[in-house]
This record gives C-alpha cells, structure tokens and sequence, in this order.
C-alpha cells in the first residue's frame, strides 16, 4: 500500500460507507479510482455500512477494504486522517445515512467518519454526502441546511434519464462520474451532455 505521507494532497481522497442503503455508490467509487491509480483512498466503514454491504452486494470488510489504499478503524479517532495536518482534495461519503449526516451538521465528531468529514470542513476542503433516504422530514432537510451552509455538498445519488441507460450500472457510473467531478477526477464513466438532439 501506498504510504500516505508520500501523497499530493490533491491525489488523496477520503471515502467513507455508511448505514444507507446504496453501498455499491462507494465500492464503484473505490473500483474506478483504483483503475485512474494515482488517486490514494483512505477509506471508513460503518458497522452499519458492513452490514449493508453483505446484505446489498454479498461483500465483506476484508472485500472492500482490498479496494483501498488505506484502511481505518471508525472507531480510531487518532487516525491520521482525524487532524487538519492530514491533506487531502477531500472527503465523500458513499452512501450517507441520516445518523452520519445529523452527526455531520451538529459538529459531534463521535466516530472517525464524522471526525474527518468535520475535518475536512473546517479546512475548507470539498466534502461530498451522498445522501440515502426518502421521503425527508423536517430535521433531513434542516441537517442537510446546516451542513451547505458550512461548505459541504449535498449530493443525493439520484439517476439521471437524458442518457437513456438502461442498466443499473449505467446509472451507477453516472453519479459516481458526476461525483468524481465534484474533484476534478478525469474519467470516462459516462458521456458528457452535448445539447437536446433536434425535434424533427
């Protein structure tokens, strides 16, 4: 594994799975940023994201965590990763429950996850939620309020039709396509929009 002092900060990008349903949104993340390979990840799983990913794509930890260049413990809150020292373009969270995104928006730093991602707000680098729920309640979208109004992304992993796919890993790739843009990652996931085709 890539040793994480010897990294651009512009080349590490922090991933984070957690309890929401969509645990494929962070292991196609994982998969493609493995393939550019210049790109080191440091990656958090959820307890919860554990069990998503068994129960949605038959994987586990050991699985997932092959995906990425550095794997932490959510619980070790000593982690490089927690301290505004460690540099990186970022952090994204694939996919984002609401219990991670409160924590997010109150500031609780309770586990690694919303310890970095509070990190990575107050040093004013990019985070991305990709948010799981549906429909929101009140505190959803007064959570999702407070964490744009600190700088974050709100980015819920909703298919976009204009490409007319027609496979659930075509949708897959073009969110995490227009995440990966989010970091100005070059990659060919998805074709770019080129204007309406002519109404004849």
């Amino acid at each position: 594994m890539p040793g994480s002092a010897s990294a651009p900060a512009a080349r590490r990008l922090i991933i984070a799975i957690t309890g929401a349903t969509g645990a494929i949104y962070g292991v196609r993340l994982l998969q493609v940023l493995r393939e550019i390979g210049d790109i080191e990840t440091h990656l958090m799983v959820s307890e919860a994201g554990v069990l998503n990913l068994y129960q949605e794509l038959d994987m586990d930890r050991k699985q997932v965590g092959l995906l990425a260049d550095v794997v932490h413990n959510v619980r070790d809150v000593g982690a490089s990763i927690a301290s505004g020292s460690f540099q990186s373009a970022g952090m994204i969270v694939a996919p984002c429950s609401m219990k991670t995104l409160a924590s997010v928006a109150l500031g609780m730093s309770d586990n690694l996850i919303t310890r970095a991602a509070d990190v990575v707000l107050k040093e004013r680098r990019r985070l991305v939620l990709m948010v799981r729920e549906t429909p929101f309640n009140l505190a959803h979208l007064r959570n999702m309020t407070s964490v744009t109004e600190m700088g974050g992304i709100i980015f819920p992993p909703l298919p976009g039709f204009y490409q007319r796919p027609v496979t659930i890993a075509e949708m897959v790739d073009h969110t995490v396509g227009r995440v990966l843009d989010m970091f100005d990652v070059e990659h060919q996931l998805t074709p770019r929009w080129s204007g309406l085709k002519p109404n004849n």
